[in-house]
């Protein structure tokens, strides 16, 4: 938890606690960045937030968040320098925060100078989960060459290409000692990949088992983007905990997920906004025909997940320019789950999926992250993703915005 941390007295609250359907009328007292009580509270010494006529949630999870993300072109994302791609992420960061985002999970790239840098208070942003580059076969989703170009990056912003079982374990103990919370591999294609089939399964499975193997024997776990049946069967039996995407997932599939304790992090509003927008952002050719592949699947495979009674997550995975489209991934999401399913999963489920129980609920003992929507979601559910003027976000005790 950052060090930078606050005391604050929420008055008039409705507050959502992250679970629970019905909703609780009261104050809520956060002291030194945690929640320390809820109720009614007569102490006068403390800042004041009136959020009367407005229902109060944990501040907002998203769990496949990119802030290396600076480019639909994945040669370019993986070329630029470092230290600009750190500035760059720093300020998608501080974007997020203020949308209402207290927490997000990186899953291809940040590292343990930018997580300091918001410990710290340096940079404004969100709790910060990080894997480190994500890992990518030879020819896999995380390869962004074109089969016709001899190229070489060397800088592995978001993604590094490792094959065999040796280089693997090396690359999870290097990111694991430099503070990463979880690894992501590429166990399919992708919509944004120049040279890959999109349903065709990645890597070994002796390449998987060893990734999961060492992660796992450090209390971690691992994070696998992947699409079709065959890509997240082959995940799942091999030791992934969390599936991303997942938008082509059918019910046999999702029973083997469910048989494993697997975990389904979907990421709807990406797929809309690159069919939308992508273009005039430059976006390839390759990458517009197979985003439209995934688009229309996304939802049932929502459904289809929670029917098996999988942990249903919430991310947005929105590169470049796509970025401000994060608080329409709600809406999006909203159209297959509803408003209470919706918040469940953006607060207290996705707090399960990183296993980190001070976040995605209002509670004492928790993290003093809340977001006062201005209204009520239950009523209105537009205020979940519309910034109303009495919107206010609390991280850590301090209103950030």
């Amino acid at each position: 938890m950052s060090t930078t941390t606050g005391s604050l007295i929420i008055r008039n609250a409705l507050i959502f606690d992250g679970t629970h359907e019905d909703l609780v009328e009261g104050d809520i007292r956060i002291e030194a960045g945690r929640i320390v009580e809820i109720g009614p509270i007569s102490r006068l010494d403390l800042p004041t937030l009136d959020a009367a006529g407005s229902v109060v949630v944990p501040g907002l999870i998203d769990c496949h968040f990119h802030a290396w993300g600076i480019s639909l072109d994945m040669l370019e994302m993986e070329a630029s320098r470092s230290s600009y791609v750190s500035l760059k992420g720093a300020a998608r960061l501080a974007a997020a925060l203020r949308r209402g985002f207290t927490t997000v999970r990186d899953v291809a790239g940040g590292d343990i100078g930018v997580a300091r840098a918001i410990d710290e208070g340096l940079v404004p942003g969100p709790n910060y989960f990080y894997s480190g580059p994500a890992l990518s076969q030879t020819g896999g989703h995380g390869d962004g060459r074109h089969a016709h170009l001899d190229l070489i990056s060397r800088s592995h912003c978001s993604v590094e290409v490792v094959d065999g079982i040796d280089d693997l374990r090396v690359a999870v103990r290097e990111r694991l000692r430099t503070g990463a919370h979880a690894i992501k591999i590429m166990a399919s294609g992708g919509v944004m990949s120049p040279a890959d089939p999109i349903r065709v399964p990645q890597y070994s499975p002796e390449e998987i088992r060893v990734v999961v193997d060492e992660a796992t024997r450090r209390g971690s776990y691992v994070a696998a983007h992947a699409y079709s049946p065959e890509a997240i069967r082959h995940a799942v039996t091999n030791g992934v905990r969390s599936i991303e995407h997942g938008n082509l997932l059918d019910d046999a599939t999702a029973n083997v997920m469910a048989e494993h304790g697997a975990v389904l992090v979907p990421t709807l509003v990406t797929y809309l906004a690159m069919a939308e927008r992508g273009r005039a952002l430059g976006m390839a050719p390759v990458g517009l025909e197979k985003n439209a592949l995934v688009l229309e699947a996304g939802m049932a495979a929502i459904e289809r997940a929670m029917r098996s009674g999988i942990l249903v997550g919430f991310g947005t995975d929105l590169m470049g320019g796509l970025e401000s489209e994060q608080l329409r991934g709600l809406q999006v999401q909203h159209e297959v789950q509803g408003t209470l399913e919706l918040l469940r999963s953006v607060t207290a489920r996705n707090a399960a999926i990183i296993g980190d129980d001070r976040y995605g609920r209002i509670a004492p003992g928790a993290a003093g992250d809340v977001l006062v929507l201005g209204g009520d979601p239950f009523s209105t559910p537009s205020v979940l993703w519309q910034e109303a003027p009495k919107r206010r976000v609390v991280k850590a005790g301090l209103v950030v915005a």
